[in-house]
């Protein structure tokens, strides 16, 4: 397992459409489940795709923690999760501008408009489908993640470049959090 160079905004691997993957527990694609868990806990991140990575296939790693959570936040901490060979279907027409940050633009961030509803069906590294109806900031993850598998960058989703900045004019911290809202962290409606 290896802490793997990030790929960054104009590079040609985040510019393509991904393979599906074959075999979701194939022992490769195990060792770049890991891969992108320790290269995204290195930067202290929430969430990669494949091709962040230099992989273009149609993988992601995401996570949520207790410490990105606004205070009074009711949903609970979701673990790694391994997301293979996703479907996002659109379970609701209303939009929202998010904060967004992305590792492949390192140092900068801006609102990028995200369904607020959706469902998602993957499988994991088992082989198995899943699937989660998810809302708000879980949706927004998902979407970001999502997007890197078909070529798309969170400023290709904005649509009032005034929101596009540096993530120092955030605050005096090197990485301050972005503002979030206590009552878009909603847990996860899972079907197996």
């Amino acid at each position: 397992m290896a802490i793997r160079k990030i790929a960054r905004m104009g590079h040609a691997v985040l510019k393509e459409v991904c393979a599906p993957i074959e075999d979701p527990t194939a022992p490769e694609i195990a060792r770049l489940a890991q891969d992108l868990i320790e290269t995204c806990e290195d930067v202290g991140g929430n969430g990669i795709a494949a091709p962040q990575i230099h992989e273009p296939v149609r993988m992601f790693m995401f996570r949520v923690r207790r410490a990105i959570m606004p205070p009074g936040a009711a949903m609970a901490e979701i673990p790694w999760t391994a997301v293979i060979n996703p479907k996002i279907t659109f379970l609701s027409e209303e939009t929202r501008p998010y904060w967004e940050r992305c590792l492949s633009l390192p140092g900068l961030y801006g609102q990028a408009i995200r369904r607020t509803h959706i469902r998602m069906d993957a499988v994991g590294l088992d082989g198995a489908p899943y699937s989660w109806d998810a809302k708000y900031f879980l949706a927004r993850l998902l979407q970001h993640e999502y997007d890197h598998l078909d070529g798309v960058l969170y400023p290709m989703r904005m649509e009032d470049m005034a929101t596009f900045g540096f993530v120092t004019e955030l605050g005096p911290a090197p990485y301050p959090p972005l503002p979030f809202d206590v009552r878009d962290f909603i847990d996860p409606v899972s079907e197996s």
